[in-house]
């Protein structure tokens, strides 16, 4: 995870590093595996990571954190010192709230040795500039960063706690105080540090039977971390980094206390991984910072209603005044928008279609005949992939096509270019940060063209198989007329 970081000087580092070690050694309940040691992967652009010291077999503990070292609302002082309820906050800007405030004591906090360790700046897109996130083109990542939607939720929640309670939270950065536009600002620039540390390093640390549902508008959910629990901050766990092939640890939750494992054997010197999942490499900028070729494989393309629309021959994509929309809106089959993964070898173009995808295909071809029946039914249609359908698919991806300011070529030499430059050391900055967007960007526009050749072959061994059978029948006609 530290990938998407900067770190100060070495000196500092290492020292910042024992502490939090020494820290953790002397929390009852904490045990470390002799086997493992926290270590310094700048030279790989890792930040800290967690390696084997000696050969650890599979199943054997790496280390345990009790829950009540885990920073989260349920442990901070917090909780008792607000008039507020914290619960009404919601998981999220409740742990905010919580991590600022924590932060804010200095060395009084609990956890401030752990505080240390943790990054304060970030390469996720939160963080991103205008220019560089120009550098993304038309990715649809860009619309799911939600910083303004964040900014409006800090502003509306949690300024006013912090305002109305400065005993709690004293100001830091020379200021008086947090009133007025400068305190605000120091405020918003505090929060985006602890949303993206929540959204890069914390844990579900709780499964409630009844989560209250949230609108996901504060810039740092996805829409399955919307139906996710109460989260913490887990000491030494979230230190792991992360990889989709070598994953081989993983945190398991007991009633007490939390234990990382390993999943497989690991040999001495092999760094420790965890694993985000399955998350397309744009999703993976877009949280933790940072591009690696292996999640590849998981990258998607994302096609807007909009542009399947006006594929569609539709003027808009206003449900109102759509009738095929409609009924769809009504079965609470529709999207605002539709994901095609990354095909794999031997796929045929019905094998990575979503099912919801290929019924908005389907209900846009609809005669109003048709229409009609599904309506008074109020049942969709039975998804198939016609030429229709075909042909309003293409479309939609060559409209999508168009958001992109660069080829295919020109991103490979963009790319060559770019990676030249850093085979003279770690790339720094927006230089690193262009590198990761032309990856994502490069790896897109690959997806959009393979789909494009699907959807041709599909119809092409539709009309050999055709054919063939055409000639067949052809050929048996006229034997029988011989006989």
């Amino acid at each position: 995870m530290s990938s998407s970081t900067h770190f100060p000087d070495s000196d500092n580092f290492q020292r910042q590093s024992d502490e939090f070690a020494a820290w953790l050694s002397s929390r009852p309940g904490v045990n470390v595996n002799n086997k493992i040691r926290i270590a310094d992967l700048r030279g790989y652009a890792a930040g800290r990571g967690v390696v084997a010291q000696a050969d650890i077999p599979e199943g054997e503990e790496l280390f345990t954190i009790p829950r009540d070292l885990v920073l989260s609302t349920h442990n901070s002082k917090l909780k008792s010192l607000l008039s507020n309820d914290l619960e009404e906050f919601g998981p999220w800007l409740s742990l905010m709230l919580v991590m600022i405030y924590e932060y804010l004591q200095g060395d009084s906090s609990t956890w401030a040795p752990y505080f240390r360790v943790l990054p304060q700046n970030f390469d996720t897109l939160m963080f991103w500039s205008a220019e560089e996130l120009a550098e993304l083109q038309g990715s649809a990542v860009v619309d799911k960063i939600g910083k303004e939607g964040a900014e409006q939720s800090i502003l509306k929640s949690i300024v006013p706690v912090v305002r109305a309670n400065p005993a709690l939270f004293p100001s830091v950065g020379g200021l008086g105080s947090f009133e007025g536009d400068a305190g605000a600002q120091v405020l918003l620039n505090l929060a985006h540090t602890m949303g993206s540390l929540i959204m890069a390093y914390a844990f579900d640390v709780e499964k409630p039977e009844n989560e209250d549902e949230r609108d996901g508008e504060d810039g740092y959910l996805t829409d399955e971390e919307e139906e996710q629990s109460s989260k913490g901050m887990v000491p030494l766990a979230d230190m792991l980094n992360a990889d989709a092939d070598r994953n081989n640890a993983r945190l398991f939750q007991e009633e007490e206390s939390l234990i990382m494992k390993a999943i497989k054997p690991i040999q001495a010197g092999e760094e420790i991984f965890n694993d985000y999942g399955e998350i397309p490499r744009a999703d993976l900028l877009r949280r933790y910072g940072y591009v690696t070729d292996n999640y590849a494989h998981y990258d998607v393309i994302e096609l807007s209603l909009d542009a399947l629309c006006s594929s569609a021959g539709l003027s808009d994509a206003d449900i109102e005044n759509q009738p095929k929309l409609q009924l769809l809106e009504n079965l609470e089959l529709l999207d605002d928008g539709y994901a095609i993964p990354s095909p794999s070898q031997g796929d045929n173009i019905t094998d990575v279609l979503p099912e919801e995808l290929a019924l908005l295909l389907k209900t846009l071809t609809l005669t109003p005949e048709q229409l009609a029946d599904r309506q008074r039914k109020q049942n969709p249609p039975k998804p198939s992939f016609s030429q229709e359908e075909g042909r309003i698919l293409f479309n939609a991806i060559l409209l999508s096509q168009q958001r992109y300011g660069t080829t295919i070529e020109q991103d490979r030499e963009l790319l060559a270019q770019v990676s030249q430059l850093e085979s003279s050391g770690p790339l720094e900055g927006s230089a690193r940060r262009r590198k990761m967007a032309i990856q994502v960007r490069l790896g897109e526009k690959e997806i959009f063209e393979t789909v494009k050749v699907m959807i041709n072959n599909h119809f092409a061994n539709a009309t050999a198989k055709r054919t063939a059978d055409d000639d067949g029948d052809d050929s048996r006609r006229t034997k029988a007329q011989r006989t």
